[in-house]
């Protein structure tokens, strides 16, 4: 294929991808006002699973701390008249962008797997697979245990008697939509490390020597991510970045084998 033939074939690709999003973005505008209730503000109710699941601890190990035993409800105000229909927009589309993340990279695979040798073929599939996987699996502990017990904490956190907090809409659409997303984006660790690994600027002897900093940057982010007071809370975060760490450690190969494979 010429250059412009090339090029004719990724603005096919842009085109199915922005078709794509644009269908669900349409659907998940006209389904939000259910999905905003039981998904979106799910965490507002104290009848939330994660919120059950922290209570059934409590009980059936006799946990008094109010960490297992509070009752939660909050409840949002709008002070910007524009707002409900903005973010009505905004997280369909958003909405719609995530869950288009396999089609998006099963259409990359398309586009590149033909200029790509048999073995290169089997490691990019393999690592647009692990990289989808874990993306969801991100997004989703953001969804069920990052963001609620960030939002527990932040939600009922009194800088002083006088002051009653009072949270706007704006405020936890960003907060959720921040907290979510970026937890996606760090189970991406793995398959970036990866990446890095086929360009020559990480290695295995690499990450092994450096673990000792990357346990430390590990928990400063999750402290970024998470500005709760508790130790369960950072672990929730930590633990998983760390194990991330330790399968990019896993799923890439030392130089020295590198070596001898092209030597082979």
């Amino acid at each position: 294929m010429t250059f412009w033939d090339h090029l004719d074939e990724l603005r096919k690709v842009l085109f199915r991808v922005i078709a794509i999003w644009f269908v669900l973005a349409i659907g998940y505008f006209i389904a939000m006002p259910y999905l905003f209730d039981s998904v979106i503000l799910a965490p507002c109710h104290n009848d939330f699973v994660f919120y059950d699941l922290l209570r059934y601890i409590g009980t059936r190990f006799n946990l008094t701390d109010e960490f297992f035993t509070q009752e939660f409800q909050v409840n949002l105000v709008n002070i910007n008249l524009a707002a409900p229909f903005f973010i009505h927009m905004s997280t369909a589309f958003w909405m719609s962008v995530v869950t288009a993340m396999p089609y998006l990279f099963f259409e990359v695979w398309k586009f590149i797997s033909p200029a790509l040798y048999p073995k290169e073929r089997k490691g990019v599939q393999k690592a647009l697979i692990i990289g989808t996987g874990m993306f969801f699996v991100g997004v989703l502990l953001g969804y069920f245990m990052v963001y609620p017990l960030t939002l527990r904490f932040l939600s009922t956190y009194h800088l002083s008697t006088q002051i009653e907090n009072v949270i706007s809409l704006n405020s936890y659409i960003d907060n959720f939509m921040m907290l979510v997303l970026c937890m996606g984006l760090a189970f991406e660790l793995p398959l970036v490390t990866w990446l890095l690994s086929l360009m020559g600027l990480v290695n295995k002897s690499f990450l092994r020597t450096y673990r000792r900093h990357a346990i430390v940057a590990i928990i400063i982010i999750a402290a970024v991510i998470t500005p709760t007071g508790d130790p369960f809370t950072l672990a929730v975060v930590a633990i998983p970045l760390y194990m991330l760490y330790e399968m990019s450690i896993l799923m890439i190969k030392d130089k020295e084998k590198e070596i001898e494979e092209e030597e082979e």
